[in-house]
């Protein structure tokens, strides 16, 4: 029998994020072990609740799920859900309100750079990003945007929620904000950005944004996928 101490080192291990993202890893961890982060709430998303009301249900994948709120409200409407974050105390609360509220979606402790190696497969018709994103470094968006586009379904909706400018010390942990310009910039390949909105203050934050981006059916990297598949299928049976 294995035991689940280990198990559980393994899986946090797993998720250790590369490069600069250990950092900002280590704030998240000592800040939600100290008391609920005022990011974090008990509620969803406003955003959420206006975007999924009489919408037909299907898969989705929260990035940066925290403690699940958003998670727990697509559960109960009728979603098949993951929700994926790299804060083992995070994750833990998220499954813990799952089973009170007797609900069963699918938490994963993990790095949203790595979907797939942490055993997050698609093809999900919706992706929620709510203050993920915009705190990824620089160096990592590219892995990041190669993950969602992975597990997109084709004419997935893809949200992402963020501010524009973050404070000085998120800068320290490599957060490099959200916008429209960067956006296009990593995802617009795959996805066509149908929608960009400003909802001004939230707290401290003096810009929040909200995006909404559509997964293109075939897309030029699927289709060079496919020539390159082809490519090599025709040198093999030469």
């Amino acid at each position: 029998m294995t035991d689940a101490l280990p198990e559980q080192e393994r899986e946090i291990d797993s998720a250790k994020p590369k490069g600069g993202g250990r950092l900002a890893l280590a704030f998240y961890r000592i800040t939600y072990r100290h008391g609920r982060p005022r990011w974090d709430s008990s509620e969803p998303h406003r955003e959420l609740v206006d975007l999924v009301a009489g919408r037909p249900s299907g898969r989705a994948v929260d990035l940066g799920c925290g403690t699940g709120a958003d998670v727990l409200y697509l559960a109960q409407h009728g979603w098949d859900v993951v929700g994926v974050d790299f804060v083992p105390e995070a994750v833990e609360t998220a499954r813990k309100r799952a089973v009170d509220a007797e609900l069963s979606p699918r938490f994963v402790l993990g790095d949203v750079t790595r979907l797939r190696q942490a055993g997050v497969e698609g093809p999900f018709d919706l992706i929620m990003d709510t203050g993920c994103y915009h705190g990824i470094a620089e160096g990592l968006r590219d892995a990041y945007a190669a993950e969602v586009t992975a597990v997109a379904a084709p004419g997935a909706d893809f949200f992402v929620a963020g501010i524009s400018d973050p404070p000085a010390t998120w800068r320290l942990l490599g957060a490099r904000g959200v916008s429209a310009d960067d956006l296009l910039r990593h995802f617009g390949t795959d996805f066509d950005l149908t929608e960009e909105r400003q909802t001004g203050a939230r707290g401290r934050v003096a810009h929040f944004g909200l995006y909404h981006l559509v997964r293109r059916e075939n897309t030029p990297s699927e289709v060079e996928a496919s020539r390159s598949a082809n490519s090599s299928r025709a040198k093999k049976g030469k």
